[in-house]
């Protein structure tokens, strides 16, 4: 794992909180997720998503490593001295100054709205709806490309593939995130997976036909099943994707990718 950017490795005091381990499980105590539980503990470092603070430069003071997410996160300090958190664009170094407004630079970094971003940028931490906050392009490497506007709304390509419409008065930060080789990181050990608080996997082929509907068999074999889970449900190729309202955004769906 790259840690050459990384300038500080005691996260900022007032900016985390305890995060409680839940192993998968939802409120009933049910496993909801399985193949989760243990792992390291971690204190959640407070990201500020909405980047609410508006025609106020600030200064880029740290680097950090966040056991939360994929890519690293930026420490602020801005101008009347108060201290935010934000996702690292690559190329945002200590030192550099970035800002949120409606009317700022064009520049890494830095906050707008989509109506003031020129077509063909690359942005990412991209609202949904105005104020809510960056939900769009926030892991290691991700960015999205406005490819037009048009009426109230701005396209954009994601990283899938897809294309949706965004607002124009939804904000977007500038540049793509860093820490792009993340995806081809081998953890290399048992022991660093077991850390990120993933469980062993068992193959259902490996199990008894009573555990698996691929369990079973003279010598290694799946019973003419195609892929299943443990409760019948076909694991490649099923659709689970269910209707949203903001489904009649998307203008092409992410592309498919062959197994």
């Amino acid at each position: 794992m790259a840690t050459d950017e990384i300038t500080k490795t005691e996260p900022e005091k007032s900016l985390t909180v305890g995060l409680r381990s839940h192993g998968g499980r939802n409120a009933s105590g049910r496993i909801t997720v399985r193949h989760r539980g243990g792992g390291h503990k971690r204190g959640y470092r407070i990201i500020d998503f909405k980047r609410d603070k508006f025609n106020i430069p600030a200064k880029v003071t740290a680097i950090e490593y966040d056991p939360n997410r994929s890519c690293r996160i930026a420490l602020l300090q801005y101008a009347d001295g108060e201290k935010r958190y934000i996702l690292q664009p690559l190329g945002l170094r200590v030192g550099d100054t970035v800002e949120s407004g409606d009317s700022v630079p064009i520049g890494t970094g830095n906050s707008l709205p989509l109506r003031n971003i020129p077509v063909g940028s690359m942005v990412h931490n991209i609202e949904l709806r105005q104020g809510s906050g960056g939900q769009l392009a926030r892991s290691a490497g991700s960015s999205a490309q406005i490819i037009a506007k048009e009426d109230r709304f701005a396209q954009l390509k994601l990283p899938s593939g897809e294309i949706r419409l965004a607002l124009l008065d939804c904000r977007a930060t500038i540049g793509q995130l860093g820490n792009i080789e993340h995806g081809s990181i081998k953890l290399g050990s048992a022991g660093s997976k077991r850390r990120l608080g993933i469980r062993p996997t068992v193959r259902g082929v490996a199990m008894n036909p009573v555990d698996h509907p691929m369990g079973g068999g003279r010598g290694k074999s799946k019973g003419r099943n195609l892929p299943r889970s443990p409760w019948g449900q076909l694991s490649k190729g099923l659709k689970t994707r269910k209707k949203k309202k903001s489904d009649i955004l998307i203008l092409k769906r992410r592309k498919y990718k062959g197994v």
